[in-house]
């Protein structure tokens, strides 16, 4: 694709490194921007850089906030003997559009997985054993993908919390085998978290 500016080629470069964002794309995009009033573009790249910069992760889920403790977990209304066990922010997203679950969640910043070097010293698995040993959780909510590396994740936190007073259920599998949890519906997702499951009725604990 050859462009008349060297400005343009390298905005539409830029926006072309999103994920699923091609050349054709990101060409539509920067039009786009040619077209909006320069305050407007400003608010909008200002808003980008301050999201960059200024984001946190919440200390107590790891949750993405805007202070030390995210919204969910100061939420007064939240039932904090629940958390929800997910894998990335993209999953609480979707289970929160759901409105159909009022508790806490944490978030482990992924799955095992040996092939990609993810053991469970890379992620948040330590502070969640933590959180049910120092708090009052009696309920961890398996929310992760339904895969082998994500049933081999509920397997070791499974394991390491097997001592605590703690239940551990499992979202219903009405997401396929194999899904990503972030590309379900919501009637779905909804439906596998109210059906919820012992972890007994997929693994072994020994």
């Amino acid at each position: 694709m050859i462009y008349s500016s060297k400005l343009i080629e390298d905005a539409v470069r830029e926006f072309s490194r999103l994920p699923g964002i091609g050349k054709k794309t990101a060409l539509r995009m920067v039009l786009q921007l040619l077209r909006m009033d320069e305050t407007d573009v400003d608010e909008f790249t200002n808003a980008i850089s301050r999201m960059r910069h200024e984001i946190k992760f919440c200390k107590t889920c790891h949750n993405v906030s805007d202070s030390d403790v995210c919204m969910i977990c100061v939420n007064p209304g939240r039932n904090r003997a629940q958390v929800c066990v997910v894998e990335t922010l993209r999953d609480v997203i979707a289970i929160e559009s759901t409105q159909q679950y009022s508790g806490l969640y944490h978030v482990l910043g992924g799955i095992i997985s040996p092939l990609d070097g993810i053991g469970p010293e890379q992620l948040n698995i330590s502070t969640l054993h933590d959180r049910v040993k120092e708090t009052g959780v009696t309920e961890l909510i398996m929310a992760l993908s339904p895969t082998i590396e994500g049933d081999t994740t509920v397997y070791y936190i499974a394991r390491q919390v097997k001592d605590l007073p703690v239940t551990i259920t499992t979202i219903a599998r009405g997401i396929a085998f194999g899904g990503e949890l972030e590309f379900a519906d919501e009637m779905t997702l909804a439906r596998s978290i109210a059906k919820r499951l012992p972890i007994e009725n997929y693994v072994t604990l020994k």
